[in-house]
């Protein structure tokens, strides 16, 4: 017979021993039938206690003298179709407890532990947090970890479902009673995506995790033991996943017309490379996906990453123009510690990189003074601001004394008062310009490097990491300006940032330099159309009657030498810098511990503008 079948005597009972004859026995209106537990009645009245609702079921191994009497209060539609309950504990000479909870309705533990789980992934996938944590034993933390699994994840579906039960061992005492605990295998497919600058970038995510199950000591509930690792392994309650983008990576770095851009053997072009390869544009080839566990400071936690999708690598073009590297190249070798840059005006294309100082790439990084070259910004500035004309008279004193400090012209040079700016200018004579340094003081000379020349600021040429390319002190006043206005102190230039200079006069506006096509460029204001039109004579009266006449610069250059002196320095620095509109090509040239401009730099510029 079922010990669990109910007793065909319970319809049977005669309704004088019934609750209702008993109540009214106690007129007092006082009865209680939990007071049957106390006092059961007596063979005359029937089966008495054993008239209680009959226990819920427990597994045998569970069995004991408790009765439980199940009352459903809230449903969940899972696979199996298992219900939360709310389970009243009663027994004798107890008052009854209500213990909320989860019971299963399987027939061994290892199911009532995929029941359990099942249910948990059916509300985590679903987005009711809250109901998936309550299935754990510790529901604000494991809500909180569901919360950050959603965001860190850009989750979209998540579906996951349990793939194996193995029981554990008991881990309490053999004297005492053990409530069962189920280790349960759980397959996961999520789909995850991260926000790029590109679009979305989604994919699913197929793992394998684990959980504990078990059932609630005195009760038929169980519950989850909640750990951070129930989600995904190795998770701690410090860390939180992420779906991260990854950036596709160069193949190889070309120039405009296919060659590697290593095949020249430059410094400065090896570096590019470098620099390109391990951080490509974001545009280039399509980006990947990856899974990765991450710090509460969104630092990538090494061996991590589970790749989602890969990225597709491609190869990356540069402006680089190889008719013009060739002749970069051809005349940097005329002279050790010499660098040089070609760029297109009309664009701010830089076409050529090269360097003739063994591994230093001075095209790009030198900070030196850039000598008389300088006297392209200090003339825009006098221009500009309406101080000067180029035909103003302006006397070249051989000596000119500010604050103490004498300035000295080269040779001791010298030209009189009725002599034109734009002479001046050819001549290079630096008194000329020295004197006009209060007209340009309170930061106005680095500002017109600014406004129209693009200068003192950061750019980012394509290498993914801004820099300075040319710095003029806003700061500098008194000898230290009269320095600055004929292109000495602490002012500090690259052969980039000259080579710009020539290209804004050329192109009367400014273009920053770029490498990589379309990439973003600084702006600035256009130089106005008088000044750039006097610039543009200055500068070619240097090439008809000044320090670069008679070098053999065609007809459709325009130029400025400089001669940059360096302290405890054997020679002066050697400038040159060019521009021919007629082949929209700008060019500057330096030329370390050398010589005059003229003499040195000069006939570099020349060489390729020959070859180019």
């Amino acid at each position: 017979m079922d010990p669990w079948a109910p007793d065909p005597a319970e319809n049977r009972r005669s309704a004088s021993t019934g609750p209702e004859a008993r109540r009214a026995a106690h007129p007092d209106g006082r009865y209680d039938p939990a007071d049957e537990w106390q006092n059961p009645p007596g063979p005359d009245q029937g089966r008495g206690w054993q008239d209680a609702p009959r226990p819920a079921r427990r597994h045998r191994s569970r069995r004991s003298w408790k009765f439980v009497t199940l009352v459903t209060v809230a449903a969940v539609v899972v696979a199996v179709a298992v219900a939360a309950t709310i389970v009243t504990v009663v027994a004798p000479g107890k008052k009854s407890h209500p213990v909320v909870g989860f019971v299963p309705t399987g027939t061994s533990p290892e199911q009532d532990g995929e029941q359990l789980t099942t249910a948990f992934l059916t509300a985590w996938g679903a987005g009711n947090l809250g109901l998936a944590a309550s299935y754990t034993d510790s529901p604000q933390a494991a809500e909180a970890a569901l919360a950050a699994y959603r965001d860190g994840l850009h989750l979209g579906t998540l579906r996951g479902s349990p793939t194996g039960a193995i029981r554990l061992p008991e881990s309490a005492p053999a004297a005492t009673v053990s409530t069962p605990r189920v280790k349960v295998t759980v397959a996961m497919n999520d789909l995850v995506a991260a926000t790029a600058s590109t679009g979305t970038i989604s994919g699913t995510w197929t793992y394998h995790s684990s959980l504990v199950a078990y059932q609630k000591p005195d009760s038929p509930a169980w519950s989850i033991a909640w750990a951070p690792d129930d989600l995904a392994p190795n998770l701690t309650a410090t860390t939180h996943l992420a779906a991260v983008p990854v950036a596709p990576k160069a193949t190889s770095v070309l120039d405009s017309t296919g060659n590697s851009l290593t095949s020249y053997g430059d410094a400065g072009l090896n570096t590019i490379a470098g620099a390109l390869k391990a951080s490509p544009p974001k545009d280039l080839g399509q980006p990947g996906l990856d899974v990765e566990i991450q710090s509460a400071t969104g630092a990538p936690v090494t061996g991590s990453q589970a790749v989602i999708s890969a990225p597709v690598d491609a190869t990356l073009a540069t402006t680089i123009s190889a008719k013009a590297e060739q002749a970069a190249r051809g005349a940097v070798a005329e002279h050790p510690q010499s660098s040089l840059v070609a760029i297109q005006p009309s664009t701010g294309q830089i076409l050529a990189i090269a360097n003739n100082a063994g591994y230093n790439d001075f095209a790009l990084t030198a900070a030196v003074a850039p000598g008389s070259t300088g006297k392209i910004i200090s003339a825009a500035a006098l221009l500009s601001q309406g101080v000067l004309t180029a035909n103003t008279p302006v006397e070249c004193p051989a000596v000119y004394t500010v604050q103490g400090i004498s300035y000295h012209n080269d040779k001791g040079e010298s030209e009189p008062a009725s002599t034109p700016l734009s002479y001046d200018f050819a001549q290079s004579c630096n008194n000329a310009f020295s004197q006009w340094w209060r007209q340009e003081s309170n930061g106005r000379l680095a500002s017109v490097a600014k406004e129209y020349f693009g200068l003192n600021q950061p750019w980012d040429i394509g290498l993914g990491k801004p820099a300075t390319y040319y710095n003029q002190p806003a700061s500098a006043s008194g000898s230290e300006l009269a320095q600055n206005m004929f292109g000495q102190g602490h002012l500090t230039a690259s052969p980039l940032a000259m080579a710009s200079v020539a290209a804004t006069v050329a192109n009367g506006t400014f273009k920053q330099p770029i490498l990589l096509p379309g990439a973003a460029q600084a702006a600035a204001t256009p130089l106005p159309t008088n000044v750039d039109a006097q610039l543009k004579t200055m500068m070619r009266d240097v090439v008809t009657q000044g320090t670069a006449a008679g070098l053999g610069f065609g007809p459709t250059v325009y130029a400025k030498t400089g001669t940059a002196d360096v302290d405890n320095q054997g020679q002066p620095n050697s400038w040159f810098v060019a521009f021919d509109p007629a082949r929209d090509i700008a060019v500057a040239c330096l030329v370390l511990n050398a010589g005059y401009g003229a003499q040195i730099a000069a006939p570099e510029v020349q060489h390729f503008l020959a070859n180019y």
